[in-house]
C-alpha cells in the first residue's frame, strides 16, 4: 500500500492548477496593492525640468554654502521652532521664509505653517503627532540670496 492509499490523499492536475493560481493571485494582489500605495502617495514632480534645474545647481549651492547657515527645527508644547544661525552663532533674520511641513511620505496632510521671526527664532503654533515630519524650507538672505533645505524632524 502506497502513502496516497492510506491518507487518501492525491494530487491531480486540478488541484496543482489551483494551488499555481492561487498563489499567483496573492503574488499579484500584494503587488498591485503596493503599486497602487506608491502612485497614491507619491507627491509627484519637485522641478518642472530636471534638465534645467541642473544647469544652475553648482551655483546656487555655493551661494547658500557661502551664507553659511544653520537650521534646526524642535517642536514642543505645540509651537514649532526653525533657528537659522549664521556661521558666529548669530540668529538670522531673513528677508523672506515660507516653509512646507510634511510627512516623510505622504503629501496630503502638508500644511504651511505660518511662522513669525520672536526672540531669534522662527515660531509657529503648529499641532503634529509623533513620526518623521520634512519641513522644505526657502528663504532669502537679505542679499537676495536663495536658500533651499530640507529640515528632518523627528518626534518620539
Amino acid at each position: 500500500m502506497t502513502q496516497d492509499q492510506k491518507t487518501g490523499f492525491r494530487m491531480t492536475g486540478r488541484k496543482v492548477l489551483i494551488i499555481s493560481v492561487s498563489s499567483f493571485g496573492v503574488i499579484l494582489a500584494a503587488n498591485l496593492t503596493l503599486a497602487y500605495n506608491a502612485v497614491s502617495t507619491f507627491p509627484g514632480l519637485e522641478v518642472d525640468n530636471s534638465f534645467v534645474a541642473s544647469q544652475n545647481f553648482n551655483e546656487e549651492l555655493a551661494e547658500q554654502l557661502a551664507l553659511g547657515w544653520d537650521v534646526r527645527a524642535r517642536h514642543e508644547d505645540g509651537i514649532l521652532t526653525l533657528s537659522i544661525t549664521d556661521p558666529d552663532g548669530q540668529p538670522v533674520r531673513a528677508a523672506h521664509l515660507d516653509a512646507v511641513l510634511g510627512a516623510a511620505t505622504d503629501v496630503r496632510a502638508d500644511q504651511t505653517p505660518d511662522f513669525r521671526f520672536i526672540d531669534g527664532a522662527y515660531r509657529a503654533p503648529v499641532d503634529l503627532d509623533r513620526g518623521n515630519w520634512n519641513i522644505r524650507l526657502h528663504a532669502v538672505a537679505a542679499d537676495g540670496t536663495e536658500f533651499r533645505q530640507r529640515v528632518v524632524l523627528h518626534l518620539r
